[in-house]
């Protein structure tokens, strides 16, 4: 454990690491590695505790009985994930959360973060507001990825999502956390289908990429949306 680095994550924000080190028997810290590909959480499981990524990168995803998949996000190194669950212990995650590389990650007892604790540990109410505010934001992003799936079109759905990355990184150069495959999933389209739309998009000019990398060309994607979006 890096107190150091906690200190400059969502949940730990504000709280200085001497006081996190203080904290970590009370909160039942524990860290456990995990494999590209192993099942962290999976769909159905109860009782569990937060997540927060020290190192590598977890995917919230959901899967239909079909096998078809959903990317509801990607949580890296400091993020947080299954602080709603473990807020509820008895509802089951409909979501599994998955480490898509070689991953650490620390756990949190989340009754711990909410009993008083005798000891002169300190910092309980600072943690609060913080998971307050991580869950929040959390709201916040599943509204945002309905607004990306709602455009009937995958070109629609495309604009609106890249269109959010420019505004959230300041730059029409900009980087996304999905491959092919999971930006699709996240978008709720096929894979080859996204990609014969990137190419048509590439050849109208109006952005280019390469990989996970893109620049926007059109000075107003939305002026390009077809009309049926």
């Amino acid at each position: 454990m890096d107190p150091q680095f906690l200190s400059q994550t969502l949940l730990f924000r504000g709280i200085a690491p001497e006081d996190i080190r203080a904290m970590s028997s009370c909160l039942g810290f524990r860290e456990a590695d995990y494999p590209r590909g192993a099942v962290i959480y999976l769909t159905g499981d109860t009782d569990v505790d937060i997540g927060i990524v020290l190192s590598g990168a977890v995917q919230i995803e959901s899967s239909d009985l079909w096998g078809t998949k959903s990317i509801l996000g990607i949580v890296e190194p400091g993020g947080v994930f299954a602080e709603s669950y473990a807020c509820c212990p008895e509802e089951p995650l409909m979501v599994d959360a998955v480490a898509v590389k070689d991953s650490r990650v620390l756990f949190v007892d989340v009754r711990k973060v909410f009993r008083t604790c005798p000891s002169p540990c300190g910092r309980h109410t600072d943690v609060i507001r913080n998971l307050v505010t991580v869950s929040s934001q959390k709201n916040i992003r599943l509204s945002q990825r309905i607004l990306d799936t709602s455009p009937k079109t995958i070109r629609g759905r495309l604009i609106s999502y890249l269109s959010r990355e420019v505004h959230l990184q300041g730059s029409r150069e900009i980087a996304i956390p999905f491959d092919r495959q999971q930006l699709a999933d996240y978008l709720g389209v096929d894979r080859s289908a996204l990609s014969k739309e990137l190419g048509k998009m590439k050849r109208d000019g109006l952005l280019d990429w390469r990989k996970n990398r893109f620049t926007i060309r059109s000075a107003d994607l939305q002026l390009e949306l077809p009309p049926d979006t």
